[in-house]
Order: structure tokens, then sequence, then C-alpha cells
């Protein structure tokens, strides 16, 4: 695939939005692209055709000019702002795309010009195409990023500086990555041109603004931050298994089918459960794998501040998901406090009340969002949470303060008795990494502990009985069961299992 190739097809009827620009700077692209034909569009070097169903050009990304893609990109930036500004519209992001590819192509024309001008060696047409991708990915994509991006073995990446970069694969191995910048100042740059120009989610990334949490284009997650830390740091959360069930982790290893059977029947039977463990243990596949034991037109509400567990992206799945993001805002603070058009987690609560839904999702739980998951909790739908931990009991500690954080109203026995009543489940999650002699790294996944949790005597609050336990290192099996949840056998609980599994570890006489 060229970069031609990778251009949405654009409506006609959008072409007059841009037209007269684009015209004026390639116009065979406006006329391919009017008649239909974006697979097959004549260079603006006009001495070749590149067809899509040809053969994929791909040379080396470390080939390239990387201060030469900034500066094009730099340039093709201003010409496209100018160009829309000049025609007083707003043209959708396909049309947008069509008309920036233009520009590049007649960057790249003057310039090859200028070289043969002055007697330098032309490109080679796998250089152009490499050259025009390169610039074109850092105008509309993720620029150097975009080749790990596009890898379907990437989970996530990890930078900790422009040429210190980590890739932890779906397979759990985690291994050395490419540079992403040519300097830790251009990687910044990048990254504040990323957020200001993002169409899902614009936010500000500044020193003013040092820290930066993204919803990229294809739904990844980006977090990052500069200027309080040695290095810029960034992580891109990919979740590839979108598609994931309980069945699946347990043909896995990272659940045993008894467990997979109480937490399928919880589920069922609209028990409130929070999934915890460390960064990167899991948890947000955990939670979209008990989602998926939701009936499929079931309506499903989603409050996270930046899309993660991406329910709606799956109508296959969920029928009927709304879907709500916080927005940070911009400019200055009100005589309320508030930033103006920020639009947090109470807010799409408040308004999910009136959408008629069966099922309120609070994403990760950081701090206040913990009022919102325990209204949600509250309404008897069988809420999913997920927050960072390091053992379940743990979590009810954590959850309790950050009850606590949300101002001098709420005490400690106020915070512990509202918890308790309302979260039934605490999943806890566990990992290992094992370092190989080569270097790479590979990472397991479990649950290692399912905790019930009800009212307690008044000095504690609340009461937590191990369901599930394990050894280090091993899955979590049957331990212990309130007997107010055997109830769940009617909701396909495979309770004779349970205790036959609970005997065999002597839990049980």
């Amino acid at each position: 695939m060229t970069l031609h190739d990778e251009i949405p097809r654009v409506d006609p009827r959008s072409l007059p939005l841009f037209e007269s620009r684009a015209r004026r700077t390639a116009p065979h692209v406006v006329d391919d692209v009017a008649a239909g034909r974006p697979g097959r569009v004549r260079s603006s070097f006009g001495r070749h055709l590149v067809d899509a169903t040809g053969p994929t050009v791909s040379p080396r990304e470390s080939a390239l000019d990387w201060k030469l893609v900034a500066t094009l990109r730099s340039q093709a930036s201003e010409q496209l702002t100018k160009a829309l500004a000049e025609d007083r519209v707003t043209t959708d992001r396909p049309a947008q795309e069509a008309l920036g590819r233009s520009i590049i192509l007649e960057l790249l024309e003057a310039m090859a010009a200028e070289a043969v001008t002055a007697g330098k060696p032309s490109w080679t047409l796998a250089e152009q195409d490499a050259l025009a991708r390169a610039v074109f990915n850092a105008l509309f994509r993720m620029g150097r990023l975009q080749p790990l991006i596009e890898d379907d073995r990437v989970e996530n990446i990890i930078i900790t500086g422009h040429d210190h970069v980590w890739l932890e694969l779906l397979d759990g191995n985690l291994i050395e990555g490419p540079p992403v910048a040519d300097s830790d100042q251009e990687l910044i740059d990048f990254l504040a041109f990323l957020a200001s120009r993002s169409e899902v989610s614009a936010r500000p990334f500044s020193e003013a603004q040092p820290k930066l949490h993204l919803r990229l284009d294809d739904g990844s997650r980006l977090a990052a931050t500069a200027w309080v830390t040695p290095r810029p740091s960034v992580v891109i959360r990919r979740h590839r298994l979108t598609h994931v069930s309980l069945d699946d982790l347990v043909g896995r290893g990272s659940l045993s089918p008894i467990a997979a059977s109480f937490l399928r029947a919880a589920v069922r039977g609209r028990l409130s459960i929070v999934v915890c463990g460390a960064q990167g243990f899991g948890k947000t596949t955990m939670a979209r794998a008990l989602c998926g034991e939701f009936g499929r037109t079931e309506a499903i509400a989603t409050l996270e501040t930046e899309y993660e567990l991406g329910l709606h992206e799956l109508p296959d799945r969920h029928a009927i998901v709304h879907a709500w993001e916080a927005r940070t805002g911009s400019g200055e603070r009100g005589p309320d406090g508030r930033v103006a058009g920020e639009f947090g987690i109470s807010e799409a609560l408040f308004d999910s009340f009136r959408f008629n839904v069966s099922r309120q999702i609070v994403g990760e739980i950081r701090g206040g969002e913990v009022w919102q998951m325990i209204k949600a909790m509250e309404s008897g739908s069988g809420s999913i949470s997920t927050t960072h931990s390091a053992n379940a009991r743990a979590a009810m500690r954590k959850l309790i303060t950050c009850a606590m954080e949300s101002g001098p109203q709420i005490t400690h026995e106020l915070a512990t008795l509202k918890l308790a009543e309302t979260i039934d489940l605490i999943v806890q999650l566990d990992m290992d990494s094992v370092e190989h002699p080569d270097g790479s790294v590979s990472r397991t996944r479990w649950v290692s502990e399912i905790v019930a949790i009800t009212t307690g005597e008044k000095e504690k609050g609340y009461a937590a009985t191990t369901v599930f336990d394990a050894a280090d290192g091993q899955l979590a099996l049957a331990h212990t069961l309130p007997d107010e949840l055997r109830r769940l056998e009617r909701h396909g609980f495979d309770l004779s299992g349970f205790l036959a599994e609970a005997r065999a570890n002597g839990h049980l006489r």
C-alpha cells in the first residue's frame, strides 16, 4: 500500500469545499477523486502511477531524513491551514486529508525540481513514496510512531525519551523499539502538535500544562508528560483484545473455569464488580470480558475520562451503548471554579439517568470518580469499574481514601458504609515478568483473588470474604462461598464444581 492508497474515499459532493485550492496545487488529484478513483492516482512528480492493487513499496524508515520530514510537515500544515481559511469552510476529515496530500505532493515536486536544477541526484520512486508517506503520517497520523501503531503485534508502546522505546507485544513479550524522534524536544513538539490537532479530543500540552491524556483517532489511549520529568515520558495503550470473553481468558490461562462460571453468573445476577491490579495488569481487558456477559440489547452507559473500554465500537456484541467521555475544557475558570467547556464524569452520570440504560459502567477510578461509581452501583444495575491496587483489601482502603478526598463532609465512616453497601465483588489481577537471556521480557497475567464485600460491624464498616484465592503465581481457586452468593447458581454458576474444588484445596470439609 502506498501513501495514495490509504486516503479514505471522498464523497464527490464535498469537493466544492476545497476544489479550488486543490486544483491549483494538484488538479489530477481532484479529477481522480471526483471520478471515484482514489486507488489509482497520478503522482504529482508526473512520472509514474501508483496502483492500489500493486505490491506495497516499503523502504526502510531509517533511511529517511527526519529533519526534512519535520520541515515539510510544518510547511504543509501552514499551507493547509491557510487554504482552509481562504475557503472559509471546515471540510470533513477525508477531504482535508485529500487536500493535505495534494499539498505534500506539490512541496515534494518543487523540492525535486530544485534538486535537479542544482545538479543533485534525484530521488528513486521508493524514496519519493517513503518521504511522502512520512510527511503525511506526521501531518495526519502519528508520525514516526505510525509504523508501530500499524503493527498488529504491538499492544503497548512505552517511551522514556525519544531514543528509549519499548514495545509490549500481544504475547506478553517486551522488546526494544526504534527511536521515535531525533531529539527529546522534537518528540515534545510533535506531542504538542498531536494534542492540538486531534479531531476527537484536542487538548493543551505545554509547560503550563505538562501532562497529556489523549484518545487517538484510532481509539488508542496516550498518556504523556514532559518538563516535570527528566525526559518526556509517553505510554500508548492499544487494547488489541477488544472482543475478549471470560472463556478467552480461561483459554489464555488467566482464569479458572470455575472462577469464570462464578463471574459470569455474578454479571448476569447484577452484582457490582470492581476490577483491581497494578498498571498493565489487564484490568481493562477483564472489565471488557465481564461486559461481554451483558445481553446484546441491554442499553449500556459508559462513563470514562478517555474512551478505553470501547464498547460503543462493538455493535455485534453491544447494540445500544451511550458512551460519554470527559472533556478538560480550556480557557479561564468561571465563578464556579470550572474551566470553560469542561465536562466531567459527574455530568455524564447525571445525563445517563435520562437515557433509560440498563447498565452504567464507570471507567477507571483514580479519585473523585468514586462517588460516580457509588451512584451507579446504588442504582442496582450491576456496574463495573476498575482501579489500581496491590490486593483486594487494599482496593477497599484506597477507594475509602479517594472518597474522603472529595471533601470534609465525607467521613471515613460514611465512605466505608457507602462502599460496603454498593460493591459486591472485587476481582484482583496479578502479573509476572520473566527476563530472558536475549533481553526480551515475557509477561503472564492471571486472576489472583476474588473477594466478596458486605456491610460489617461498626468498627470496620465492612466484611471481606475470600471467594477465590491463590498461592504465589497461581490461578485463584475456590476458597469460601458466602451463603448469599449461592443464589448465583440459578444464573449458571457451577456451585457443585466450586464446592468440589474448595474441598480439594482443603477449604471445605
